[in-house]
């Protein structure tokens, strides 16, 4: 996956430079918008614009970043951006207190244009009045067209090689652009997320995010942020280096044009607003990006084979409902040569678990062994091994019989376990009570591999004993076949 979240960058807490608004005369612009005594504050824009209104367009944050992040030097000729930002209606101080955001926090050399595109907004000089500062170029619909193709539309006309899009209500921090071009510059097919902190929409307070979270879904294809799996933790001893995700926050990312105009860019029949997390972008054989595909049943339909039934079963009031026709976003992707749903989820996203609805015991084999357990050795701990299938799938003995879900293979109450703390090559793997909330008795299937969801080692078999051990797709005792009861 080509898919990043980089370290949030931030200024300093000081007054930051102020980039020139030539033309604009601010406090005219404000004062023709600002709420009238007695008005709800929250009623236009679901925020406080009252608080908003009484903030300075070049208001100061802190800086949110890890302390080693000033110290990260980036190349002296990184690509300038075309910076997409698309509206409609919102409210004057947040619209302009994000494009001077975006001009006094990043180097004049890397911002090429500001471009506002405004979907008919009830009045064009929200947009038209803030092309009097440099660089800032407005395009408006003359109808509403939504946030997908509003975006195209933006896109389209961008002269940089590399595109940025922003939300209308944000403010970016000191060095927010450059890790993300650096990224972009290194590897043209990679889509960076910043770091997302939050703006409080009751006191625009600005607070800090986690570094440690990442995108993530349900089956019902709604957006959340997670926590970074454990093992990605264990591994990251760098906090300034990217975090791979399944899915990005679609509204704040960068990316090389060549190469969003090459995955087909957005889905041009998406409906007004939302959804566009999600989508179908990808390249020689491996998927690359999440990107939008349209309203969330359209994503289902393009991109979920077989398991768009979960979709359905989470989202039950989509049955039925019409999403257009697919046929140019399925062709783009057979054109294209992407894996499947079920590739994205044994090697992307496999803390999706495909719901159990009724879970039976199958066999776990290898050759014409079976993993069995082994009854108890003298300090009372539950063996495992391998030994001489018997029965079969439908019937298995019960030292046989094992249950595979949620992460955990069970037998009779116990789990597969890691015994080590540290999870490290050579760690015996035995059957202890089962705790869903204990990281060593987490397994994930990946391919033919029974591999542990926390140290990324594969079960292998030894001799008498079962341990943990580097994957090896060469290694005949690491291949196991799962075969369920039929």
């Amino acid at each position: 996956m080509g898919l990043f979240q980089q370290q949030a960058q931030g200024p300093k807490n000081m007054s930051p430079c102020r980039a020139p608004s030539e033309g604009l005369d601010e406090k005219a612009y404000l004062a023709a918008k600002q709420l009238k005594a007695g008005e709800d504050p929250y009623r236009q824009h679901a925020f406080n614009q009252l608080e908003s209104d009484k903030l300075s367009p070049d208001r100061p944050i802190r800086d949110t970043r890890h302390y080693s992040c000033p110290s990260v030097s980036y190349s002296v000729d990184l690509p300038a951006t075309s910076v997409v930002i698309t509206f409609h209606n919102e409210a004057r101080s947040t619209l302009l207190r994000t494009v001077k955001s975006v001009l006094n926090r990043t180097p004049a050399s890397l911002i090429q244009e500001i471009i506002l595109v405004d979907d008919f907004s009830s009045d064009p000089e929200d947009c038209l009045l803030l092309t009097r500062i440099p660089k800032v170029k407005c395009l408006r619909n003359d109808r509403r067209e939504g946030l997908i193709r509003s975006r195209v539309r933006g896109a389209d006309v961008a002269a940089a090689a590399v595109l940025t899009f922003l939300d209308s209500h944000c403010e970016v921090n000191t060095e927010w652009l450059q890790p993300m071009l650096q990224r972009v510059k290194e590897d043209h097919t990679r889509v960076v997320s910043p770091i997302i902190d939050v703006i409080s929409l009751d006191n625009f307070a600005y607070l800090a995010a986690s570094a440690d979270l990442r995108g993530g879904f349900d089956w019902s294809l709604h957006f959340k942020w997670e926590q970074i799996p454990l093992e990605q933790k264990i591994a990251r001893t760098d906090p300034t280096r990217p975090i791979r995700t399944p899915v990005i926050a679609g509204g704040i990312f960068v990316i090389d044009k060549s190469w969003f105009n090459h995955l087909g860019k957005y889905d041009a029949q998406m409906d007004i607003w939302g959804g566009e997390n999600f989508g179908c972008g990808c390249a020689a054989g491996a998927w690359r990006l999440c990107l939008a595909v349209g309203n969330t049943k359209r994503t289902a339909e393009v991109w979920m084979d077989e398991y768009k039934q979960y979709y359905y079963e989470a989202r039950p009031s989509a049955i039925g409902k019409a999403f257009g026709s697919v046929a140019t976003r399925i062709e783009q992707r057979k054109k294209m040569n992407c894996k499947s749903f079920r590739w994205y989820l044994d090697n992307v996203y496999p803390e999706l678990t495909v719901p159990v609805k009724e879970v039976l015991p199958g066999i776990i084999k290898q050759g014409v062994n079976c993993l069995e357990s082994q009854g108890q050795d003298t300090a009372g701990n539950f063996l495992l091994g391998l030994g001489i299938c018997r029965g079969s799938a439908k019937n298995p003995p019960a030292p046989q019989a094992w249950l595979v879900s949620d992460h955990l293979i069970r037998q009779q109450g116990k789990c597969l376990t890691a015994t080590s703390t540290s999870i490290s090559p050579g760690s015996l793997v035995i059957l202890q009570v089962c705790n869903p909330r204990e990281g060593r008795q987490r397994w994930r299937r990946k391919a033919s591999f029974i591999q542990h969801s926390v140290s990324g080692l594969c079960l292998e078999a030894k001799p008498a004993q079962l341990v943990t051990s580097k994957c090896q797709a060469d290694a005949p005792a690491q291949q196991w076949q799962l075969l369920p009861h039929t």
